[in-house]
């Protein structure tokens, strides 16, 4: 009888272990079910989301790449005359459009040493009663009409890249500012107030909660300045900035067609080349704590 027992005891005691090593093998089969598959439906769409597609990488290089083969194509073609063709000789093309990569760049490094501290600052305590002035100021910019701004600056300033430079900068300060003051105010105040209860500086929590949380917001900011900056810098002409826009004035002061839709390609194609770099930098520069968790 006792043996008997001892037996069925043992036999329990078997069943169970081997019941034991089949879930602890299933479970290792899936190992996010005992926490609720939280490291199934974190980490793997955040690492998702953090790379970048083969389509966004491609597409629109390839759509660019045949539209300015197609233009090439189209212009070999056509006739020029003796005006176009010196419009188009020793090397202006190129020199048109380094001027206005200079222009975009140099414009764009100035609007955000001046609207990001801008938007730091008015979203400081001391100073939030400014808000109102400075955004009327970036508003007042951004409503001046970009060629009438242009030629104040011109009557100010003279005839050179700074008056064009400066009107670039003044019509695109508006998206970074505001975005920025739009980031940093949308902060959840619980987590400022966690930050500072666990002993962070002010310093401390704007450049490690405050601004790493309104990034986002920044980043789309950016990207609107630098497509505001290179459709506004075809304007630079006119005040003896240089640029595409000598080419497209040329095109259609003179009326040659060829030098006109060549100048109106290559700018529509760099709009959106940088547009398509600032949407990877927004991407890649996208804090990972951010990524949306389904």
């Amino acid at each position: 009888m006792s043996t008997s027992s001892s037996g069925s005891s043992r036999g329990s005691a078997d069943d169970y272990r081997d019941s034991s090593d089949d879930h602890l093998d299933s479970s290792d089969d899936h190992p996010n079910e005992d926490d609720g598959g939280l490291g199934s439906r974190t980490a793997s769409p955040a690492a998702a989301r953090r790379r970048i597609g083969w389509r966004k990488l491609t597409f629109l290089p390839v759509l660019l790449i045949a539209v300015l083969l197609a233009t090439w194509l189209w212009f070999r073609q056509a006739e020029l005359d003796a005006l176009s063709e010196n419009a188009l000789a020793d090397g202006q093309v190129t020199k048109a459009l380094w001027q206005h990569v200079q222009l975009t760049v140099i414009s764009t490094f100035f609007v955000l040493i001046i609207a990001i501290p801008l938007g730091i600052l008015l979203t400081r305590r001391m100073f939030r009663k400014a808000t109102p002035v400075a955004m009327a100021f970036a508003n007042m910019g951004q409503a001046t009409p970009a060629i009438g701004l242009l030629a104040l600056l011109v009557i100010w300033l003279g005839i050179g890249r700074r008056a064009a430079l400066i009107g670039i900068i003044i019509y695109a300060v508006l998206p970074v500012l505001s975005n920025t003051i739009a980031g940093l105010k949308a902060n959840d105040p619980t987590l400022l107030e966690a930050a500072r209860g666990i002993g962070m500086s002010p310093l401390g929590v704007l450049t490690r909660v405050e601004l790493p949380l309104a990034v986002p917001l920044i980043l789309a900011g950016v990207r609107t300045a630098l497509v505001l900056n290179v459709g506004t810098a075809t304007l630079a002409v006119f005040g003896g900035g240089g640029g595409l826009g000598v080419l497209i004035t040329t095109g259609i002061t003179s009326q040659r067609m060829p030098v006109l839709v060549l100048g109106s390609v290559l700018t529509v194609a760099l709009a959106l080349l940088v547009d398509w770099l600032a949407s990877l930098a927004e991407l890649l520069l996208r804090p990972r704590g951010l990524e949306v968790r389904t």
